[in-house]
């Protein structure tokens, strides 16, 4: 009889020990109110800037009027030219910007017949516009004036017709705009009506409403492309169809053409109508300084609030607060400007009839004739009230006293504004996807200055909106993402972090039979060496890493099933899973609680070749090849349609992403859909990585924290700002498999080192080297820094030494691997400029010259704490760095950090006593203009602002203090050990010794008295963590295994030869199987029965690999990853080449050293002669009679050193304001609905618990499943 398997099966045994599942390094309450603040302050922007633009346009018309007197008559054309100022200010923008992308990017020429129906357009719209504002505008009354540019909705209306009625879905729309058309109509005829029936023989006050009104209609074919492409759609013209396509493909030339075509017609129309009114240009050489002031701050406020308004419009848009931040802001400023300026206007006549005792014989006409337009005006007093006293003059040509006059008015004003609140109704039901291209929510580039809500409220995408919303919205493709994980040391907790963040997501994605979602996820973990042999065994058995990682799996998957049932609940065991044979070792295949597979495939160093950069590339060819591609190839033989068959894989291909992820990586769900988002919305990115967070404890890991923060604040962004990351770290990063997949990447990746260069670029940095691939195929490497991952840092002096001196030359060799391949770069990458590549090469610079900057830099601490001649101290201090580096190649590599671990605290306490001696002359001399001084104010404000725009991160700046006085160590001492060690290409982190040779340390040799007090030297200064979390253990039967209990320090031996192959990738032939291990009875006669036997909680079922994926594997081993039997010969050939690469780039790279100290060192010999004098100020900023001296390569370093950081700090705020955007829209489409059901609850079951915590936010809404309505 079966057992329930809905019960537990130890009811004694229910008490848990959860681990941490939730998300506790976000702070979602204080998230919440940044997103409230954030979208606050947008609507504020927005509605206050379009206030602003719109209010001084509106105070340049009534300035240029003939009857206002705050600007003179003659001074009328000044109001014109700037007038015309706003009209091209956008155009010119837009010639910068798309001559820069023309330049940058490649364009493509239109044809001829798009060329001229697109400047006919533009010439209509750009010869309205002139006519409307520079000649009709100024002879209207203010209230026409605010409410006439609503008008310019005509045309949108009729296409918006138009567009509904041929379209073949049916629409809900179509009613308001027909109504947005007769409306704007009514307020043309209201307006006419106004004016011919007020004076119908004044024949000029009748050509200006002409003018008007022909003028508005021409400037409504300003948005023809917004409803051209739907109405193309479903025409039979092949000739719309074709302008259509070649409008949208060839932005950039017809975005010059236009700009161009505007500024000119512009500048025509301005110069030719000042002439025919009788006005004289000479008068704008001769304004005086009052009238200057008010033309100058009023075009001022309107060209940067116009063009401020735009960009927070754009803001509020991607943020998905349109209809808060976006359509009410633009809606309500109309009606602002109208209150802003005619209230006065109101308020001033009013006052004005009680002064008079309320006199029954004052109307409005009268207060014209007295105080208006009287000669009695002040004008040298404040300009407000003439300001207010000019727009009453241009309502004084209408009686106000008359009712009819007022309705008719009214009545144009309320019906032109109605008709753009219904033209622009459909941006209400609007859909939009959490990441939004400009291009893609606004039609054009250009917005308008002079009208600027209706220009953003028209140029809004136009959809038709369909009966069924569901069917209207066209969701993003569906994406596949591969969870790929590299293992093979990793700890207890290190695993756990790693699995729970995989157990999150299946929880986040569910997947369910039948359903289709946005994202389907499939997780992999390739564990490396996981088999060892065992005396009496007829098969491998795997090791004690292995079997922990099982243990883990399965006590992760009972958290999950059961996190939400209480004691006396029914709590699920785990159901059984996969034990599958594979010809590269073997797999256990585990289908999570909520549907998603996770497989952990064992690899046998015997069968299948190991490390890091192998591992990918099995799962590069078995996910990407086997899965994905031999599909397709199968379809292909049964006779499907090749053309199809080719369109449908290049989809898939472009809809696949790998996740690659180290063995310790730790991330929530939130961060893989941020780094989706980019891969789903730009085609041509690549690959995106996260911010990386260093975890762990003690003063190494401190260390690392900052230089993190510092490295992804400013290096990341103003990568990928500038240009492209050129670093996708392996341990959290999103890789598109079409990218992967393309020429020179995948297949070259698979590369066996033959030359020593290759062991440095390839082998030491796989990631970065993927990377350089990618970037010279013309794909795009991102940043996102709201994706935040979480990974061990080492925690040793040691292993912090081994990990920089793998970075620090494979860093090296891919930049000057790019930069060697810069023409091919640039020509291929669009995203790779040649500023760009000079940037990468000055960091290059400064990196290779970073030991010598040092050694200055301690000079100078020497020169100001001895009091002696610069060059005594640079003489001093070249010695100790001189002598480590000679030394360094004479001895192990133990003891060269053995040595700078010493010399590391030495200068260590010297940098702390320089900075104490530093403040203490600032305080002693009462200033700080001393270069210095000037310079570590500068640094500590600049990382204080950097981390105030990172408040997450702002207390990082606590380990800043240990940043500084750790630099000697990490940009001499480090340098100088990467280099000398270059051709040590060991992996240096996690090389421990075996489990079994860890459970006899009285194998290991005696130690001497002066390996005894070396070792505890290095205890001392390794920096060791201050408190080590304890290693998890579980029954008796399971073994915990963890860097501690690995290899006591008494019995660890030294790491072999140095200055060699340290880690061999070849295995002998004859001694492939040849480990020492106790004979022992074996119970388990192969690692299959092994695992089964660990617990019955999860029970392992074996299974067989289908045939075809096996010869698939046998096939991939045969052709890349087939084990390397040694040779002797060609591993000591290779060893030597190596040493003659290291001793060739060390000679290179420490002369170009030697060469600036040799440089520094003869100008300060010679001070008097080529120095640079700067006089010296005290804090009074008075000359006291002496001169800082500062030699011209110095002076040239720092400041290079400042326009870099410069150059970073602005790319930081851009990429922040990015971020930010980006995020908020991301918060903005969460699932209320899943928020709530996948809230954390305590495990005392508090009902009060904060239910802002959220431990698995989703973002997308059940129904609609790419995008949102908002």
């Amino acid at each position: 009889m079966d057992e329930d398997r809905s019960l537990p099966k130890r009811p004694w045994d229910t008490c848990r020990e959860l681990p941490i599942i939730e998300d506790e390094q976000t702070p979602w309450k204080q998230i919440k109110l940044l997103r409230f603040i954030c979208l606050s302050v947008v609507a504020v922007f927005v509605f206050g800037l379009a206030l602003c633009s719109k209010t001084s346009f509106l105070i340049l018309i009534t300035l240029s009027n003939e009857g206002t007197q705050t600007l003179s008559s003659e001074h009328k054309p000044v109001a014109l030219l700037c007038i015309g100022c706003s009209l091209i200010a956008p155009s010119v923008l837009l010639f910068i910007k798309t001559l820069w992308k023309a330049c940058y990017k490649t364009s493509k020429l239109p044809g001829k017949k798009t060329i001229a129906l697109v400047l006919f357009f533009e010439f209509l719209v750009s010869v309205g516009a002139a006519i409307l504002t520079m000649v009709a505008m100024p002879h209207l009354d203010i209230v026409t004036n605010v409410t006439i540019l609503n008008g310019v909705a005509v045309l949108s209306s009729l296409l918006q017709v138009t567009a509904q009625c041929t379209a073949k879905e049916r629409n809900h729309l179509l009613l308001p705009s027909i109504t947005a058309f007769l409306l704007i109509l009514l307020g043309y005829i209201l307006f006419l009506v106004l004016y011919i029936m007020k004076d119908p023989t004044d024949i000029k006050m009748l050509t200006w409403v002409g003018l008007a009104v022909g003028a508005s209609f021409l400037v409504s074919f300003n948005w023809w492309e917004n409803y051209f492409r739907l109405i193309s759609k479903d025409s039979s013209s092949v000739f719309l169809k074709d302008l259509c396509k070649d409008v949208a493909r060839c932005q950039n030339i017809l975005h010059l053409l236009s700009s161009v075509l505007r500024v000119a017609v512009t500048a025509c129309v301005l110069g030719a109508y000042v002439p025919l009114a009788k006005m004289d240009w000479d008068i704008v050489r001769s304004i005086p300084s009052r009238e200057t002031r008010v033309i100058v701050i009023t075009i001022g406020v309107q060209l940067i609030s116009s063009a401020l308004c735009n960009w927070f419009a754009v803001a509020a848009c991607k943020m998905h607060a349109m209809r808060r931040c976006f359509i009410l802001p633009l809606y309500l400023a109309s009606l602002a400007v109208m209150a802003l300026l005619v209230v006065p206007v109101i308020v001033y006549y009013q006052e004005y009839r009680v002064s008079q005792n309320g006199t029954a014989g004052i109307n409005f006409t009268s207060y014209c004739d007295v105080v208006v337009n009287g000669t009695n005006r002040n004008l040298n007093g404040s300009v407000f009230p003439q300001l207010v006293l000019d727009v009453t003059h241009t309502l004084c040509f209408l009686d106000m006293s008359k009712i009819t006059d007022i309705g008719l008015l009214t009545g144009s004003a309320v019906s032109w504004w109605l008709g753009l609140l219904l033209a622009t109704l459909h941006l209400w039901y609007l859909s939009l996807y959490r990441l939004q291209r400009t291009q893609d929510l606004f039609i054009r580039r250009l917005y308008e200055g002079a009208f600027i809500e209706q220009s953003l409220l028209l140029n809004m995408r136009f959809d038709i909106q369909m009966k069924d919303r569901r069917k209207q919205f066209k969701p993003l493709e569906p994406v596949k993402v591969f969870l790929c994980a590299t293992m093979w040391h990793e700890t207890y907790d290190e695993m756990m972090k790693m699995i729970i963040s995989i157990f999150r997501l299946d929880q986040y994605r569910p997947k369910k039979e039948g359903q289709t979602t946005d994202v389907t996820f499939e997780s992999h973990i390739y564990f490396d060496d996981a088999f060892r042999d065992v005396p009496g065994s007829e098969g491998r058995h795997v090791n004690e890493y292995a079997e922990m990682l099982v243990e883990i799996i399965r006590e992760v998957y009972s958290i999950f099933m059961n996190i939400d049932n209480s004691h006396f609940t029914k709590q699920q065991q785990v159901p059984d899973q996969a034990l599958v044979r594979t010809p590269y070792g073997g797999r256990v295949v585990v289908t999570m609680p909520h549907g998603n597979s996770l497989v952990v495939h064992y690899k046998d160093k015997h069968l299948i070749r190991h490390k890091k950069r192998w591992s990918q590339v099995m799962y590069l060819y078995y996910l990407l090849g086997w899965k994905v591609a031999t599909n397709y190839y199968k379809r292909l033989e049964k006779g499907e349609d090749e053309a199809e068959l080719k369109i449908e894989f290049q989809k898939e291909k472009h809809n696949t992403y790998l996740l690659a992820l180290d063995g310790d990586t730790d991330f929530q769900p939130a961060a893989v859909m941020l780094l989706i988002d980019r891969l789903k919305m730009y085609s041509l990115v690549g690959a995106a990585c996260g911010r990386i967070h260093p975890t762990g404890s003690g003063p190494m890991v401190w260390y690392q924290k900052f230089e993190y923060a510092v490295g992804h604040w400013l290096h990341k962004t103003a990568e990928h700002v500038f240009g492209c990351v050129l670093c996708s770290p392996g341990c959290f990063s999103l890789f598109r498999a079409s990218a992967l997949m393309d020429d020179n990447v995948m297949k070259k990746y698979t590369m066996k080192a033959s030359r020593a260069q290759h062991y440095i670029q390839c082998d030491q940095g796989e990631d970065r080297w993927l990377c350089t691939l990618l970037l010279k195929q013309g794909w795009r490497v991102e940043y996102n820094a709201a994706s935040d991952a979480y990974t061990n840092a080492p925690e040793e002096f040691k292993e912090f030494y081994n990990q920089r001196r793998r970075w620090a030359p494979s860093t090296m060799a891919n930049i000057m691997d790019l930069l060697g391949s810069a023409s091919l770069v640039v020509n291929r990458n669009p995203s790779m400029s040649r500023p760009y590549m000079l940037y990468q090469l000055f960091s290059l610079a400064s990196s290779i010259l970073a030991p010598s900057t040092v050694i200055l830099m301690i000079s100078g601490s020497l020169t100001v704490l001895l009091d002696i001649h610069p060059n005594a101290a640079l003489v001093l201090a070249v010695i100790p760095p001189a002598i480590f580096l000679f030394v360094s190649f004479k001895i192990k590599s133990d003891t060269q950090i053995f040595i700078a671990a010493i010399m590391s605290t030495l200068y260590a306490f010297l940098m702390v006593i320089t900075t104490i001696f530093l403040v203490g002359n600032m305080v002693k001399e009462n200033t700080i203009l001393t270069p210095s001084s000037l310079f570590m104010v500068s640094l500590i404000c600049f990382y204080l602002t950097t981390a105030l725009l990172h408040p997450q991160e702002v207390g990082l700046v606590a380990y800043g203090l240990l940043y500084i006085i750790c630099i000697p160590s990490a940009y001499l001492l480090l340098a100088i050990y990467c280099m000398v060690n270059m051709n040590n290409v060991s992996w240096g982190t996690r090389e421990t010794t075996s489990p079994a040779a860890a459970a006899a340390p009285a194998a290991a040799p005696p130690q001497t008295m002066t390996r005894k007090v070396k070792s505890k030297f290095i205890e001392f200064f390794s920096w060791v963590k201050c408190c080590r979390r304890d290693s998890r253990s579980g029954s008796a039967a399971e073994v915990t295994v963890s860097r501690e209990n690995l290899a006591p320090a008494a019995a660890q031996p030294e790491t072999g030869p140095q200055n060699t192959i340290v880690e061999e990738e070849h295995i002998p032939v004859g001694e492939q199987r040849q480990e020492v291990v106790p004979v022992i009875p074996c119970p388990h006669q192969s690692w299959v029965s092994q695992l089964q036997s660990l617990s019955d909680d999860m029970r392992l079922r074996e299974e067989t690999l289908d045939q075809e994926e096996a010869t698939f594997f046998q096939q991939l081993t045969k052709k890349y990853l087939e084990p390397l039997p040694e040779n002797k010969k060609k591993q000591s050939e290779m060893a030597d080449n190596l040493r003659d690469l290291r001793n060739k780039m060390s000679f290179i790279y420490f002369l170009c050293n030697a060469f600036w100290l040799l440089a520094t060192f003869t100008l300060q010999f010679s001070e008097s002669h080529i120095f640079i004098s700067v006089p010296k100020l005290d804090s009074n900023m008075q000359f006291t009679g002496e001169y800082l001296y500062i030699d011209p390569l110095g002076f040239m370093f720092i400041l290079s050193f400042a326009l870099l950081v410069v150059i970073q700090f602005f790319a930081m705020l851009y990429h922040r304001i990015c971020t930010l955007i980006h995020f908020v829209a991301f918060l903005d489409t969460e699932s209320k609905r899943e928020r709530r059901n996948q809230q954390v609850k305590e495990v005392n079951g508090d009902e009060s618990e904060d239910i802002d915590k959220v431990s698995f936010p989703s973002l997308l809404y059940g129904d609609i499943r790419s995008g949102t309505l908002v």
